[in-house]
């Protein structure tokens, strides 16, 4: 069953711009969203200064992020460029890996999906695979579903590696009772392949990539699909999840499913949607641990704001109170770490200095 807030959004969406909920505050970006157009490099820009930033901040901000081994840094403000600048021999048309923040591209997919009829949330993954997709007893590989899988809610074992083959898949707890971050969600791109009778990068291409004008590749390796592309199209992804998944109009993501993305569907860890990371709640849960931290998962960000984040620091945070999409790239700003780090919280105290 969908969450009771996906029914409130829909009243809240029929007729205003923002609404609050008992547990949470909705917020529709305006009708002033900026997007580039699709077949062309033409992105218009705003200065900082029109923002009333304070751009004294900026080389402090700019001189960090070099030093922290970044690659590439855009800023969006209602969809248009206010920051992009490059560094370490890199530039705007260099690809460069998603990792993890590509979790999120899943996500999205997952929800054209579904909205086309080709798969259901609430499904076992069986219904799709097949039995015998994991190593675990039949009846408790039947309780897993597609949502499970958003949720990183399996069940499975995440201390057996990243493998996705069956021997890799051990049963550790019932779907639905363990938070714990594991590969195990790339299955998901197997569940839409079998049911589209595609490949998921055809499907992918298709749904989502030319929709919105991205460039970039899945590659493979080892057993993770990672995705590589320029900055500037992470950033078009970005705005496509600013813009509750719709783009210059047309409804690409179906709005109600990334409301329940960019929310916590579980109370398992408050701090997780559907792969994408949140930092509005009280608590959270890491990678490789079972132990719930206090407070917000990056305290100097914006309390409504969502992430998609990837080793060695790649970022797509998204803020809808200030129609903000800002991204990283680059490699590991000080040591290596599959999502979060400490470099959130100091990249946006430096963030906070520049635009407030």
């Amino acid at each position: 069953m969908k969450p009771i807030y996906t029914l409130i959004l829909g009243v809240c969406l029929l007729g205003v711009l923002s609404c609050s909920t008992d547990d949470s505050s909705v917020t529709v970006p305006s009708t002033d969203l900026y997007f580039p157009p699709n077949n062309s490099d033409t992105w218009e820009t705003t200065a900082a200064e029109d923002l009333n930033w304070d751009t004294s901040q900026l080389p402090d901000l700019l001189a960090f992020l070099e030093e922290k081994n970044s690659k590439a840094f855009i800023i969006l403000h209602q969809g248009k460029i206010v920051e992009e600048h490059y560094f370490n021999s890199h530039n705007s048309t260099t690809p460069w890996y998603w990792a993890s923040a590509g979790k999120t591209l899943t996500t999205a997919v997952t929800g054209i999906a579904e909205a086309e009829g080709l798969i259901d949330l609430q499904s076992n993954v069986s219904d799709y695979l097949g039995t015998g997709w994991t190593n675990a007893p039949s009846n408790k590989e039947a309780l897993i579903t597609n949502e499970h899988l958003l949720q990183m809610t399996s069940g499975l074992d995440d201390g057996l590696g990243d493998g996705t083959s069956p021997s890799d898949l051990q049963y550790l707890e019932d779907a639905g009772q363990r938070w714990a971050y594991h590969n195990v969600y790339v299955k998901l791109q197997d569940v839409i392949a079998t049911a589209s009778l595609e490949t998921w990068s055809n499907y992918f291409n298709g749904a989502l990539k030319t929709k919105i004008g991205m460039s970039g590749a899945w590659l493979n390796g080892d057993d993770f699909n990672v995705y590589w592309s320029t900055a500037r199209s992470m950033a078009r992804f970005g705005l496509l999840s600013l813009a509750n998944g719709n783009w210059n109009g047309e409804q690409i993501v179906p709005e109600l499913f990334m409301y329940d993305a960019t929310h916590a569907t579980q109370t398992l860890n408050e701090a997780y949607g559907y792969l994408w990371w949140l930092n509005g709640s009280g608590t959270y849960r890491l990678p490789q641990t079972q132990y719930e931290f206090q407070g917000a998962l990056i305290p100097n960000a914006p309390s409504d704001m969502f992430a998609a984040l990837g080793k060695n620091d790649q970022k797509i945070y998204v803020i809808p109170s200030q129609e903000l999409v800002i991204i990283r790239m680059g490699e590991a700003a000080d040591e290596e770490n599959f999502a979060l780090s400490n470099f959130d919280n100091e990249l946006w105290e430096k963030l906070n200095a520049f635009m407030n």
